[in-house]
């Protein structure tokens, strides 16, 4: 028995289902890739980089050795319909999509405020993180029909940005993500009778290269922002991959439209308590 099957046992809770993960290179979608082939699912990982892909398809090798599901990678730009289509049209073989997790996104430097924020970040905001899920979520349903499946999940990553007001704008990503909330909601409701799933993942600020590479060194910027969550730290992806993997299997066939928060209860604060930080779970791909 491998070392991480004691902690982390393959209870097949994904087993014969096949995901296609956006901006699977790395973070949430390279934990949730893990996860999901260790619970027996197939995965199609996608990304813009290919290189990154193929770094993380032999991390995910490594930490899920016993994996009975198919793992390939693919690039895609979800800006570009064609490109969602055609992963998704490329998992006919495997027998159609059952999950789709449209988890690219951008949070670009110079997003900033209404009057500085350059029309062409908040374009290009909006193409990846919007867009990029309403290609996703439509190229999904026309598989789950396509292949006539009884039941989809769909989970698109918003953030809870776009739930709470914050003085630190980055005012195009916090709209799409609202766009994405909004979007999910609707798509939930008109698909339910189809057993078709959407649900949005709202993850808290994270430790990942997104967040921290924008933070970098400036320990005001991030003191200002670790100082709201009552753990006193950011959160892991992995934190966030066991949420998705939740909203992925059949445990959550009841869970639908909703805004799924997992941020240490941050939009739940009002003073936050003092003292150390909470201790971290270990991500897998560390």
């Amino acid at each position: 028995m491998a070392d991480w099957e004691g902690k982390y046992p393959i209870n097949g809770r994904l087993a014969g289902k096949n995901a296609i993960i956006t901006g699977a290179a790395g973070g949430i979608g390279l934990e949730t890739t893990i996860l999901f082939m260790r619970e027996g699912a197939s995965v199609l990982m996608t990304d813009v980089s290919e290189a990154s892909l193929a770094k993380a398809k032999a991390k995910v090798h490594e930490l899920a050795p016993n994996a009975k599901g198919k793992l390939d990678t693919a690039h895609c730009d979800v800006t570009k319909e064609a490109d969602i289509e055609r992963v998704v049209n490329s998992l006919d073989d495997w027998g159609g999509v059952d999950v789709m997790f449209n988890n690219a996104g951008i949070m670009h430097p110079a997003d900033a405020d209404a009057i500085d924020t350059p029309e062409k970040i908040w374009d290009l905001t909006q193409a990846v993180n919007v867009k990029g899920v309403w290609y996703g979520s439509k190229h999904a349903i026309i598989s789950l029909r396509r292949h006539k499946k009884s039941r989809g999940s769909i989970i698109n990553t918003a953030s809870m940005v776009a739930l709470v007001g914050a003085s630190t704008p980055q005012l195009a990503y916090t709209a799409s993500k609202g766009a994405v909330l909004a979007m999910t909601r609707e798509l939930a409701i008109v698909h339910a009778k189809e057993s078709y799933r959407f649900n949005s993942l709202c993850p808290a600020p994270l430790n990942t290269a997104l967040l921290q590479d924008w933070l970098g060194d400036d320990a005001a910027k991030r003191h200002r922002r670790e100082i709201h969550f009552p753990t006193g730290r950011f959160g892991e992806a992995i934190e966030q991959a066991q949420a998705v993997l939740f909203l992925a299997s059949d445990e959550s066939s009841f869970v639908n439209g909703t805004d799924f928060v997992v941020d240490g209860g941050l939009t739940k604060a009002y003073v936050t308590p003092q003292g150390p930080r909470a201790p971290a779970p270990a991500n897998l791909a560390r």
